[in-house]
């Protein structure tokens, strides 16, 4: 794998983060919190998991896998992690921040592994086998989810809001 496409998925790395903190700039605290369900998630849960998933899962499971393959990934709970941290007591700008510079340390240390063994994989129990490099854009993907994430979370809210007006003259969603 050549350094310039690591190179270039950590610039979408940098572009998904500036988006998805680009959807929530005019947020307030009410709507950061708000949850269409209990069970569902708000803004804060997404950026709350999206902290964790920078420190625990992606950043650290891809150097696992480009250091040794064969060594074990240590556990995830993501559900769990959000039920547990209370990320609604804080304020979303804290979020945003605590992501952003999490995402930072990622890219700085991504771009660093251009010339590694990006095809050395592990076999994953759901996923099944798993390259460096898959995992990579996996994390891509991870961010994207998330951006449709909170553009549903935003729509819901405004549809409950304007209730008993409805959106459909905006467009099918």
């Amino acid at each position: 794998m050549s350094a310039p496409d690591v190179a270039a998925v950590a610039r979408r790395l940098v572009a998904s983060a500036d988006a998805l903190t680009a959807l929530v700039e005019d947020v307030d605290g009410d709507e950061s919190r708000w949850k269409l369900t209990p069970e569902k998630w708000s803004i804060n849960d997404i950026f709350g998991h999206l902290i964790d998933e920078e420190r625990h899962d992606f950043r650290q499971r891809v150097q696992i896998l480009l250091e040794d393959p064969t060594r074990p990934w240590p556990p995830i709970d993501p559900e769990g992690w959000v039920r547990e941290k209370n990320f609604n007591a804080r304020a979303l700008s804290d979020l945003t921040g605590e992501f952003l510079a999490e995402r930072q340390r990622s890219v700085a240390w991504l771009v660093t592994q251009g010339s590694a063994n990006w095809d050395q994989a592990c076999t994953h129990p759901t996923a099944g086998v798993l390259s460096a490099w898959g995992l990579l854009h996996n994390w891509a993907a991870h961010d994207l989810l998330h951006v449709r994430q909170i553009v549903a979370v935003r729509y819901a809210r405004l549809a409950v809001k304007t209730a008993p007006a409805t959106l459909d003259y905006a467009g099918r969603w």
